[in-house]
């Protein structure tokens, strides 16, 4: 208790050179907050006994206070590494936008732009059009439209086929989504009526056939792209429930969540259907996300058959659900790469981490480890393992990637110890503990992120 008497008091403290500087650059309240809360901390260390004498020196106290402060005011959203694997990975911003995508991005923020003006005809235009011809192009759908993510979309679509109605859904496809949310309660906020057939495993065209009535608007079609049913089951396809809709008289909706513009079935062992396929199938209106597979920002794209697309664009909804320019910028961007299969697995950093190859990967993971062994000090080893990446993001649930760990050990240190600290640096570094061991995926991690994941390791040793 005899440390509380070494506190110093706030006036004197912001009386001091290295806090007076610190004044200089700050605003005085912002100072005041960080000197309050070092003091706090010292005085709760003092009760405790946790303390030498030494922290409650004039240098050690300034050096606080400027610690505290830099806390105070850096940005709540920050730049990570991801060293964990997981590609699309939703808590750590899913897609890495391509870098057509952020050179647009950097244009459009800078400057005006043509956002909802139409340039050829000197009059106001639609921000929609910025991407629907080529979305369009890219999928074989008359008409498109697009909003803030894939659960708007399906909000916005529910709400002009079937406010007040009936939509038919398959048990086995009544989905949740991250975050609590789910297809129930979306098909329930557009005033649409829930009816469900089939069961949780098996659903039959005959199910559908039963369940309509002069209450039906649409069939709903939800890809279970965030999980899977394996064993005795049956789902109805999309040219089956196209076909039923033609016999009925009631148009098919599909949600395809994760949203794939390009063939897969060559590259991962694991079949995910395009939006091609279903727009081929005759399904009238399709919505699926920016974020996931497709590789870039946040959306929610809706292609379908011209009359109902129209008759979104007139919907009151459109307006909260409608998208920023930026958004705008950097999707256009995304979507000009589809034009060329190629192109888009070269340049979409989604595509190229999910189909690298094991011994791409070994490679690049024996390239890393080396660089980090010469960067780093003797007390960091590293060592290669065999493991498996995911895509994450609620895609491809059943699809285990083959990778090459590295394993990083620090003496001393735990791999819990190594992972809490990383995840506290000021370019935090995010990885996996697997078997006792902390590890990093070269599959996510980035060219630039060398250099700041070496600091962070020398950091941590030191």
């Amino acid at each position: 208790m005899q440390q509380l008497k070494l506190i110093p008091k706030v006036d004197r403290v912001l009386e001091w050179e290295g806090v007076r500087r610190l004044l200089s650059e700050q605003p005085r309240e912002l100072v005041l907050k960080a000197v309050r809360q070092v003091l706090d901390l010292l005085r709760a260390g003092a009760r405790a006994g946790s303390l030498d004498d030494a922290a409650f020196a004039e240098q050690a106290v300034c050096t606080a206070v400027l610690r505290e402060l830099r806390m105070l005011t850096r940005p709540s959203l920050r730049r990570v590494i991801n060293g964990s694997g997981i590609v699309i990975h939703t808590n750590l911003g899913r897609s890495i936008l391509p870098e057509a995508a952020r050179d647009a991005l950097n244009t459009i923020a800078f400057s005006y732009s043509n956002l909802e003006f139409d340039l050829d005809q000197g009059v106001r235009g639609s921000r929609y059009s910025h991407v629907e011809a080529l979305l369009c192009e890219l999928t074989g759908a008359e008409a498109a439209i697009v909003v803030n993510n894939n659960a708007a979309a399906v909000l916005l679509t529910l709400s002009a086929m079937a406010a007040g109605r009936e939509a038919v859904v398959s048990r086995g496809e009544l989905v949740e989504i991250g975050g609590s949310f789910r297809i129930p309660e979306v098909m329930r906020l557009s005033g649409v009526t829930l009816r469900e057939v089939g069961t949780t495993n098996r659903t039959h065209p005959k199910d559908y056939q039963n369940a309509v009535n002069e209450n039906t608007a649409v069939f709903l079609k939800v890809h279970c792209s965030n999980f899977a049913v394996l064993g005795f089951t049956k789902e109805v396809t999309a040219e089956e429930m196209v076909e039923l809709g033609k016999q009925a008289g009631v148009p098919v909706l599909a949600d395809m969540g994760s949203g794939n513009l390009v063939d897969l079935s060559g590259k991962l062992p694991c079949p995910e259907p395009t939006v091609q396929d279903f727009v081929r199938a005759g399904v009238d209106v399709i919505t699926f996300s920016g974020d996931k597979l497709l590789g870039g920002p946040q959306a929610g794209i809706i292609v379908g058959k011209k009359p109902f697309i129209e008759a979104m664009k007139k919907h009151q909804l459109l307006r909260a659900l409608r998208m920023d320019k930026l958004t705008l910028a950097s999707l256009e961007a995304t979507l000009a790469l589809y034009r060329d299969e190629m192109v888009a697995f070269k340049e979409v950093p989604t595509l190229r981490m999910l189909t690298a190859t094991l011994p791409e990967l070994t490679g690049r993971a024996r390239k890393i480890a080396g660089q980090l062994r010469r960067r780093t000090p003797d007390a960091v080893s590293f060592k290669l393992t065999d493991g498996f990446s995911q895509a994450g993001g609620g895609t491809l649930p059943l699809l285990n990637l083959p990778t090459m760990l590295i394993e990083v050990a620090v003496e001393g240190l735990s791999p819990n110890d190594i992972e809490s600290r990383l995840r506290g640096m000021e370019i935090p570094v995010i990885g996996r503990i697997s078997k006792n061991a902390f590890l990093l995926d070269p599959r996510t991690l980035q060219d630039d992120d060398l250099q700041d994941l070496a600091a962070a390791l020398t950091a941590l040793a030191g």
